[in-house]
């Protein structure tokens, strides 16, 4: 079964960027797609948004209405990375960001495993 460890969080100024790494270990990573999600300040675990998902082949992404334009997912020439690189971070995006896999995108809700989640602070 994959593992799935996320990092690259931190603290970073409104108009800052930062570059969160979704790493995995076991065979079979290339074979699904990954969501990043992110849990806000103040919510429940239930009410994690999905911010961006690239499917198993990497040609379709999506995003949030949120972060489009201003984030892009992209799997690693390693085959067990995938990347969200975060430009024109706003404090709303703050909160603890999470990967995870699944067979499409559109059956995420299927994986229930969440791991750690890397922080994401932005602020002045």
């Amino acid at each position: 079964q994959l593992q799935l460890v996320e990092s690259g969080g931190g603290l970073v100024q409104p108009g800052g960027s930062l570059r969160l790494s979704c790493a995995a270990s076991g065979d079979g990573f290339d074979h699904y797609a990954v969501g990043w999600f992110r849990r806000a300040p103040g919510k429940e675990h239930k009410e994690r948004e999905e911010v961006s998902c690239i499917s198993h082949t990497g040609d379709t992404k999506t995003y949030a209405d949120s972060v489009k334009g201003r984030f892009t997912i992209s799997r690693g020439n390693v085959k067990n990375a995938v990347f969200l690189q975060m430009d024109n971070l706003k404090p709303e995006d703050t909160g603890i960001y999470y990967c995870k896999e699944a067979p499409t995108c559109a059956t995420m809700y299927l994986n229930s495993v969440w791991g750690q989640g890397t922080q994401v602070t932005v602020s002045s």
